[in-house]
């Protein structure tokens, strides 16, 4: 969750959640302005947890109590999954839903105290063409190119929050990006719920990589391209190419893997399997040697067994993952695994505990490596900087946020290196 924002001193947006959440929070933040909001706090909720939702809860009733005038409003997945619950809670005004949140008009007074705003998610065809000059607080900008998820892995509760896949259109995307390296972005990330599901949807079928390539070739001005999550089931041929060829492309893929056990990936009725997963590691390492790669794990899925957790265990050091998010595992009404026998309590999270020490491992590892090298970092605070690979720098020098910095990496103290400025980019 990101702290409380203002644009204006009475507008508050609180985000919960992914990156697609924090671009489309600015996108809530110029629609109320745009719509005269005024004394308001718009939360921005996630549904991936039960955690989350919690979460998202007990915020709302810290406002209320902090802010007694104010007009709080709710959207995200979570509002959008369920609008009864927040639309009963007393501190809650409005409730929005995913499509309604970033629409003109969707903040200005009504009439009539209509306190829920969700439509029917599944019938949403479009993705809404946001163009934004820039992320407020900021190094890097993020550029929705779709949105909604078509698979039903049965654990997850977010199609019902963001409904079926749909793209972008490349035309749009690219004068998006346009726009923002006009802005002074130095880096664009590519985001959405199912990336890489991009172009499914369009004509002829484009794919992700042929969107790479295109952003690429018509906006040669932009340094850094970089994709946010994508599903190991899905990579193309194009976007290999890219990888390979396109050193503006950013070597580092977040990879939504989930489990590293074959029987767990089939109940998660995930698309790809312990060797797909493998063999898209060392491809993708085959044409560019240098990516890093990161990835999503759920700890204590229904039915795992110690067995079956080991295979996901060992995946880490297999694949050599350098970044590891890991999520005990929460089940959600709704879903399938909320109806499968469920691990004990205590044994998911001593399986978290044990899964996060194997990536605290990796990182080490990782950092280790880099010693002794120059990485060209995009200063993200005063001090602060991230690698082509998104290893985190903590460095000693002048350099400014925003820019991309030469950095000689002297040390790591287990989660980030630590390095020295030499020179700013000339940009």
């Amino acid at each position: 969750m990101s702290a409380p924002s203002p644009e204006r001193p009475d507008v508050d947006i609180v985000t919960f959640g992914c990156r697609l959440n924090a671009y489309e929070s600015e996108v809530i933040r110029a629609r109320a302005a745009q719509d005269g909001l005024s004394d308001a706090v718009v939360f921005n909720t996630c549904a991936v947890t039960g955690e989350a939702v919690r979460q998202a809860r007990q915020a709302i009733r810290k406002a209320r109590r902090e802010r007694p005038g104010a007009r709080l409003i709710v959207t995200g997945c979570a509002a959008q999954i369920d609008p009864a619950a927040f639309a009963a809670m007393a501190e809650v005004d409005l409730v929005l839903g995913n499509a309604e949140k970033g629409q003109a008009g969707a903040y200005l007074p009504t009439a009539e105290p209509l306190r829920v705003r969700v439509n029917d998610i599944m019938s949403v065809r479009e993705t809404a063409g946001h163009l934004i000059d820039g992320l407020k607080d900021r190094a890097r900008a993020y550029v929705e190119v779709q949105n909604g998820c078509d698979h039903r892995c049965t654990f997850c509760i977010i199609p019902y929050g963001r409904g079926n896949s749909r793209s972008a259109g490349a035309g749009e995307v690219v004068e998006q990006v346009r726009r923002l390296a006009a802005q002074g972005y130095r880096e664009v990330v590519l985001t959405g719920v199912d990336v890489t599901s991009w172009g499914a949807d369009l004509p002829g079928q484009p794919t992700l990589g042929q969107l790479v390539a295109r952003i690429l070739k018509l906006v040669p001005e932009l340094p850094r391209l970089r994709l946010s999550s994508i599903d190991a089931a899905e990579i193309d041929a194009d976007l290999l190419r890219c990888l390979k060829d396109e050193p503006r492309l950013m070597p580092y893929l977040h990879l939504s893997l989930q489990a590293g056990d074959d029987m767990i990936l089939k109940r998660m009725k995930r698309r790809h399997s312990r060797t797909d997963a493998l063999k898209l590691v060392a491809d993708v390492r085959a044409v560019r040697p240098d990516t890093a790669f990161g990835a999503d794990f759920i700890a204590g899925f229904p039915t795992e067994t110690e067995a079956m957790f080991e295979n996901t265990l060992k995946l880490v050091d297999e694949a050599g993952l350098a970044f590891l998010h890991v999520f005990p595992y929460s089940a959600r009404p709704g879903t399938p695994a909320a109806r499968m026998p469920a691990v004990k309590g205590d044994v998911v999270k001593a399986r978290a505990a044990r899964l996060r020490a194997a990536g605290g491992a990796a990182l080490a590892r990782h950092l280790q490596r880099q010693v002794g090298r120059t990485l060209m970092g995009l200063v993200e605070r005063p001090g602060v900087a991230r690698a082509e690979d998104f290893t985190e720098i903590a460095f000693a020098g002048e350099a400014e946020v925003g820019q991309v910095a030469g950095l000689r990496v002297t040390g790591h103290d287990g989660r980030r290196v630590l390095a020295q400025t030499l020179a700013m980019e000339v940009a």
